[in-house]
């Protein structure tokens, strides 16, 4: 079973390795709970790349809101064609979904932060905890640079909400580090990075920015919090 504890000792151990050497070590460890989730976008592309392409034993995932873009939708299609390898989509629980826009609305996240993390808490915090469940390593695509939520970040962290230990392995690279990775590789990634857009969640809730904004100024551009998050990494 993992702890807190594990997370500082995979720190320890893993500080100067290679990411394909750690994810191997990883899908060794924890043997068959291991689990990768990817939204597609740029830097989880260079995460499935990784894992695919060396035939790492580690399970793949999505959470499929139902509010995603078309351009999306087409490169996790281009994703399953290039690597032949599977992606399990995880869905909203079709109840409460029905319930809270037969309640709200479909547009209702932009009347209130209430009702915004309500949305998203059925459409990705949910499947998520559903995907982690019996897992003990969670990988993620996000890199410290990303927010200021995220500038303190380890390359191993213990979610307590999941009681599961995450690995970040992308912590230190830059957009531009991802950029040349999918290029030099022929990675598929999501045309929306060629206009503007950087962090590409659910087509309602997202837009590109502008030059000299903030990352994270295209998610959830009509709330003035800074800390703005859907959820899914905010467990200490």
């Amino acid at each position: 079973m993992v702890t807190i504890e594990t997370a500082g000792q995979l720190n320890a151990e893993f500080k100067e390795k290679e990411i394909v050497d750690v994810l191997r070590s990883l899908a060794d460890k924890f043997a068959g709970k291991v689990v990768f989730t990817t939204s597609f976008g740029i830097e989880d592309q260079v995460v499935t790349d990784y894992i695919f392409k060396n035939n790492i034993p580690i399970k793949v995932v999505t959470l499929d809101t139902g509010r995603l873009f078309e351009e999306t939708y087409k490169v996790y299609n281009r994703t399953l064609e290039k690597y032949q390898k599977p992606i399990q989509p995880m869905y909203p629980n079709h109840e409460d979904l029905e319930n809270f826009v037969a309640e709200k609305g479909p547009n209702s996240f932009y009347l209130s932060v209430e009702n915004r993390k309500a949305c998203c808490h059925i459409r990705k915090v949910e499947p998520l905890g559903r995907a982690l469940k019996g897992m003990e390593c969670w990988i993620t695509g996000i890199r410290a640079s990303q927010s200021n939520n995220r500038e303190d970040m380890q390359l191993f962290e213990w979610d307590g909400g999941h009681e599961i230990v995450k690995y970040n392995p992308l912590r230190d690279w830059s957009l531009e580090d991802c950029r040349e990775y999918v290029k030099e590789n022929q990675v598929p990634y999501n045309v929306l990075h060629d206009r503007g857009f950087v962090s590409i969640g659910c087509a309602p809730c997202t837009r590109a920015i502008q030059p000299g904004e903030d990352f994270r100024a295209g998610r959830w551009w009509w709330e003035s919090n800074s800390k703005k998050e859907c959820g899914l990494h905010t467990h200490e």
